[in-house]
Order: structure tokens, then C-alpha cells, then sequence
């Protein structure tokens, strides 16, 4: 082998090493990167953020806030959570607009609606008629925002301020015909956090919960992403169909 193969065949060997270090150090370094600078991290996520590292929150830190959420809690384990909080005693409008968006976002999700439970965690204790109200528009609330006309708008911005009720008349207007109690059934499982899950997500947000903000929790109970008031429940879809796709779980 001559002076010339030689040094070709040295540079070959050393582009290899070169290679085979960025192929190790690179993946730390993007780890390392995204760690330090979460904000960096885009990619299919819209007005989501990654929660860097991911925190886990045991399903035994919920609590059924009342009898319905109390028999159902056994959904949680093993499903996507879509979680809505509310951090006060009352909900107001941007709160109550977050609860209905992610009623649109899990029948936006169609065939992959079974993988998924909706959640809301209730940070303090409010009395039993104001959370009645707030469970009572979740549920029906969405029969006036199907409606083309102005009244009907009306009353559904109306609707939104908490100070504004549904009564029976109210309800029996709604659900026409239908069955009372089928009309009435929630997927909305209503839970009380522990301390140690109120620490946990205190210490996400620097201290600051927001009403109307949004979190997705993965089935082993990772909470992966979190989404600030006004986010638009056609881009979490399009983040959640993506954490679906890629997921073998759940």
C-alpha cells in the first residue's frame, strides 16, 4: 500500500470516529438541551407545552369529588387523561369554556375516543349548587353551540358567566324528548387531588394554576403536556392523535 492509500484509508478511519462519537454525544446533547431549554421544544406540539421532565402523578392522588366520579375513578388507570382544572371555588367563563372545549376535542377524536377519559381536578372545595351548575353546563351546553341561531348564542355566551343558572324549564327546553337521566349522563370524571399532587403541579407552574388551563396525563400516569387558558381544541387534537399514534399503550 503506497504513501497515497494510506493517507486515504487514515482520513476514512478518523470520519468514522468522528461519526461514531457524534452518533453517541449528540443524543445527550439534544437530552441535555431540551432539559435546560424546554421551550426549544416545537416539533407537531402547537400551543402545547412538553412538561421537561415529564412528572409522574399516582391515579391514587384523585379522589372522587362526588358519587358519579367516585364509582368511575377506576376509568382513570391506563387511558389518556384529558384534564381540565379548576383552581378557585367558582369557574368562570374561561374555565367553563376549557371544560366544554375538551368535551369537543373527545368526540373530535373519533375511533380513538375509547383511549381516552376526561378529567377535571376540583383544587377547592365549592358548594354543592355551584358545582351542580358547572356539571349541569358541561352537559348541556353544547345543545346551544350547535345552533345557528341568534338567540340560541345568546344564551349560550350568557350561559357562560356562572352568575347565570340553568333551571329545569332550562333543561327540559334542551333535551326536548329525550330521556332525562340519558341526556343528563357525563363523561366528565369530577376528582379531588392529594397534597402531594397539588405540590406537583404547583411546582410545573412556578405557583401560578390558571383557570381554564389544560394538562394531558399518558396511561402510566405521566403528566406529558400542559396548555395555557384560550388553547384551541383543534391543535391539542392534532398533538393528542400524535401522542396516540406513536403510543403503545393505552
Amino acid at each position: 500500500m503506497n504513501n497515497q492509500q494510506k493517507n486515504n484509508q487514515l482520513k476514512k478511519n478518523q470520519r468514522l470516529i468522528i461519526i461514531i462519537f457524534g452518533m453517541t454525544i449528540i443524543p445527550f446533547l439534544i437530552a441535555w438541551g431540551l432539559k435546560e431549554h424546554p421551550g426549544l421544544v416545537k416539533g407537531t406540539t402547537n400551543t402545547g407545552q412538553l412538561v421537561i421532565p415529564s412528572v409522574a402523578i399516582s391515579r391514587t392522588d384523585f379522589s372522587g369529588f362526588d358519587l358519579f366520579s367516585t364509582s368511575n375513578i377506576g376509568e382513570l388507570p391506563g387511558h389518556w387523561l384529558i384534564v381540565n382544572v379548576i383552581p378557585n371555588t367558582g369557574c368562570n367563563e374561561v374555565c367553563l369554556d376549557a371544560l366544554l372545549k375538551t368535551k369537543q376535542l373527545r368526540l373530535m377524536l373519533n375511533k380513538e375516543l375509547p383511549r381516552t377519559r376526561r378529567v377535571v381536578i376540583v383544587f377547592k372545595e365549592p358548594s354543592q349548587d355551584v358545582a351542580q351548575q358547572w356539571w349541569l353546563k358541561d352537559t348541556l351546553l353544547w345543545r346551544l353551540n350547535r345552533l345557528d341561531d341568534k338567540n340560541s348564542k345568546a344564551l349560550y355566551s350568557s350561559l357562560l358567566h356562572e352568575e347565570n343558572k340553568i333551571d329545569d324549564h332550562l333543561i327540559n327546553r334542551l333535551i326536548v324528548n329525550e330521556n332525562r337521566e340519558v341526556a343528563l349522563n357525563s363523561d366528565l370524571i369530577r376528582v379531588k387531588p392529594s397534597l402531594d399532587a397539588v405540590k406537583k403541579i404547583l411546582a410545573i407552574r412556578k405557583g401560578n394554576i390558571p383557570d381554564g388551563m389544560l394538562f394531558l396525563i399518558d396511561p402510566l400516569g405521566n403528566l406529558m403536556m400542559q396548555y395555557e387558558p384560550g388553547f384551541n381544541a383543534y391543535k391539542v387534537k392534532d398533538d393528542l392523535m400524535h401522542l396516540l399514534r406513536i403510543s403503545q399503550i393505552g
